[in-house]
């Protein structure tokens, strides 16, 4: 009860499942830029392919956030369809690095500031450039994470490139 009148239940209210705010939802909405939430149940080591089997979409139009440094250990973003892996030898060449490699969890977390499996490219605790693999940038919608494990956000991938200022690239390779 508020103010001594009972609280009216309303029946959506159990439907949908509250997502709490994280710096990416924060940055997004800052930025204006319209996204649809949608929250699953976490497996570890599920990856892509168990939230795309969850919310019922294509493993293709989720996108991985991959947190990777080059050989003077500088880090960078990768964003990559969830059922392609990156060629970093592809990615380093494609960006004037010697070699790109996959940070460790523990570094990729002090860099973005989010636990590996809940990384987003959106509101990220370093600044880091952005490379996007540009097949996803033809698809009508993403599905990327949204700042905690169990949560993907949904957008227009143009965002990618006109907020992140995102680089396309070519480095996918079939897992």
């Amino acid at each position: 009860m508020v103010s001594g009148k009972p609280r009216r239940y309303n029946a959506s209210m159990s439907k949908t499942k509250h997502v709490s705010e994280t710096p990416a939802t924060q940055f997004l909405r800052r930025n204006k830029i319209a996204f649809g939430e949608h929250p699953y149940e976490y497996v570890e080591h599920g990856g892509t392919e168990e939230s795309a089997r969850q919310l019922g979409v294509d493993e293709h139009s989720v996108v991985k956030t991959l947190v990777m440094e080059d050989e003077h250990a500088k880090p960078l973003i990768v964003l990559m369809h969830g059922d392609r892996t990156v060629s970093t030898k592809n990615l380093a060449r494609q960006t004037g690095a010697k070699r790109i490699e996959p940070c460790k969890p523990e570094v990729a977390n002090r860099h973005s500031g989010y636990l590996v499996g809940g990384t987003s490219p959106f509101g990220t605790k370093k600044a880091m450039p952005v490379y996007v693999e540009s097949t996803i940038l033809d698809l009508d919608t993403i599905y990327l994470n949204g700042g905690r494990r169990g949560y993907l956000v949904s957008l227009n991938p143009a965002v990618l490139t006109g907020l992140l200022k995102a680089t396309p690239v070519q480095c996918a390779s079939v897992d």
